[in-house]
């Protein structure tokens, strides 16, 4: 009997996949040209063959029953326009310490061709790094051990960017265990292959940093512990009534509203936070909330304030604070280069405007009621943001208020409760979805399933409104959190939003939360953990509690 294989072309970007799929089929009729060792593994990975410990859950891919040894001299191979980028051979660099951290001496006498995989092969098709939202992050890995008449004997990741190529090894990292018995990393439930994509373009994680400082450092392992749960925007809340910590070089008295001299952030600081960030394939969104939780701006400059005694919302009848708002955009745009800048808006009680005898005069001779003025502001705010490249965002009240007003380009954040987000892409404008009654980490009695359960397209059936809806955010506030707790807080309950957010509803349904969901979470968590992330127990009923008594991290 012959076998009639199809033509294949080497410069396909399917090439690969074409060659795992005849190979797969070989697999049983060829025999290995070399000794391979046969080894019993004890790791958590294979204790059960009937769970994929893959946190997001991918959206396409299918494994065998097969266990492969990995090489701790891994290597690398870029190919394609984009596969030498630093990004990736950094990524890699990051990874490879993760997957090798507890490689010890081998009870069993190995040598480089003794192992089934030696290298890691990444393909990227486009040298374009430029970051912003809907960016490809598509990818696809092939994991198969080499069988002497097979061309593959390593990992190939393939990706048409180098942020997809990141998710890729992010993917491969968490396949990768380590065999305490036999002291080697192990792949189990090889050959692998997995086609995988985001399910939404923005999968945020708010970070405060107003009501309680976070050291550059603290930021910096934040957003490392997003990149593991493929969250690829942070949105850095940077100030707030409370303190104002950024330096604004156009008007440098503006922090003097930080809570101490020593709890600020450089101009300098917020570009390392921001490239950080962009090595691991997530934006950061700035957010300036006007007109209202804005007295700390005042402490510098108080002709902002209405008055001494009624210090917000911010004076919106001197041309001085609109100066100040346009000064500090025009700085932030040469230190943020994603094109979404939020704007706040929410909360705004114009009681001071009411009540400031100056403010009052300037309302009667525009025959301008408060909320007029609330529409004004924001409506001039956003002006000013988009003659600055700035797509501007926006809490939900100035939707609520004035949509009829509100720049068509804005994006309408929902955080009240459901609802929001139908009516918003209704209005033909793009959404955020963050239900504080289920997406909000401060909530400490939401539970992980709570998140995970959430569904940002709830009550949008039309497919065209649907794509409005841009993604999502957790959203973690500083009132009760600092750095002594921040990560107990986010994480393992940002990690189930996260994979809301990433994989499809057909891939992760909803109604799988009490069976393989939860164990791949607390598989995740401790993943966390391992990884230095003080992530919490994943089914206590507040979150960032301690345990409560003596146990396995895989049951907490």
């Amino acid at each position: 009997m012959s076998t009639r294989f199809p033509t294949i072309n080497p410069n396909s970007p399917h090439f690969f996949f074409t060659i795992f799929s005849i190979c797969l089929c070989l697999t049983p009729i060829i025999t290995n040209s070399r000794t391979i060792r046969t080894i019993t593994s004890s790791s958590h990975l294979s204790d059960d063959s009937s769970t994929t410990y893959l946190w997001p859950l991918p959206s396409e891919f299918t494994s065998g029953n097969e266990t492969l040894t990995v090489n701790p001299n891994l290597s690398i191979s870029g190919s394609g326009n984009g596969g030498n980028s630093v990004i990736v051979r950094d990524a890699f660099a990051r990874y490879k310490s993760i997957i090798f951290k507890h490689v010890g001496r081998s009870k069993f006498k190995f040598s480089d061709l003794d192992y089934d995989v030696g290298k890691v092969n990444v393909i990227v098709h486009s040298s374009d790094e430029e970051l912003q939202l809907g960016v490809d992050e598509s990818y696809t890995l092939l994991i198969a051990k080499s069988n002497g008449l097979s061309i593959i004997g390593e990992v190939t990741i393939e990706a048409n960017t180098v942020y997809g190529a990141l998710r890729g090894l992010e993917t491969f990292s968490q396949l990768c265990g380590f065999d305490y018995g036999t002291k080697t990393v192990q792949i189990y439930k090889a050959p692998w292959f997995i086609k995988d994509k985001p399910r939404f373009a923005f999968r945020g994680l708010l970070l405060d940093t107003s009501r309680h400082y976070y050291p550059i450092e603290i930021i910096k392992q934040i957003i490392e512990s997003m990149s593991y749960a493929k969250l690829n925007v942070l949105h850095w809340h940077i100030i707030d009534e409370q303190s104002f910590p950024l330096e604004v070089p156009a008007y440098p008295k503006l922090w003097k509203g930080a809570y101490t001299k020593w709890e600020r952030y450089t101009v300098e600081d917020a570009s390392e936070i921001v490239n950080f960030a962009k090595m691991r394939g997530i934006n950061v969104m700035a957010e300036i909330d006007v007109p209202g939780h804005a007295e700390s701006w005042g402490t510098g400059y108080p002709d902002l304030w209405p008055s001494s005694s009624c210090r917000e919302p911010l004076d919106v009848s001197k041309n001085f604070t609109f100066e100040v708002l346009s000064g500090i955009l025009q700085d932030m745009r040469d230190i943020f280069p994603f094109e979404l800048f939020h704007l706040g808006g929410d909360e705004v009680n114009t009681d001071c405007w009411k009540y400031t005898p100056h403010v009052k005069q300037w309302l009667k001779e525009r025959n301008m009621t408060e909320k007029d003025a609330y529409q004004y502001f924001v409506i001039k705010g956003q002006e000013i943001a988009i003659s600055k490249n700035w797509i501007p965002v926006n809490w939900e009240e100035t939707f609520n208020t004035f949509a009829e007003k509100l720049n068509p380009k804005t994006v309408v954040h929902n955080w009240l409760g459901p609802g929001v987000c139908p009516k918003a892409v209704a209005q033909g404008f793009k959404c955020i979805y963050s239900n504080q009654g289920v997406w909000y980490l401060d909530h400490l009695d939401v539970q992980w399933d709570g998140f995970y359960d959430a569904e940002p397209l709830e009550g949008i059936t039309d497919s065209t409104e649907q794509k409005l809806v841009i993604g999502g955010e957790v959203c973690m506030w500083s009132e009760t959190a600092d750095p002594s707790n921040v990560q107990q807080t986010i994480w393992p309950r940002a990690a189930a939003a996260a994979e809301r957010l990433w994989t499809s509803k057909e891939a992760a349904p909803i109604s799988n939360t009490s069976e393989t969901a939860l164990t791949r979470l607390q598989y995740f968590r401790c993943l966390l953990t391992r990884r230095g992330v003080q992530a919490s127990p994943v089914t206590n009923f507040y979150a960032r509690s301690p345990p409560s008594g003596p146990g396995s991290c895989y049951d907490q």
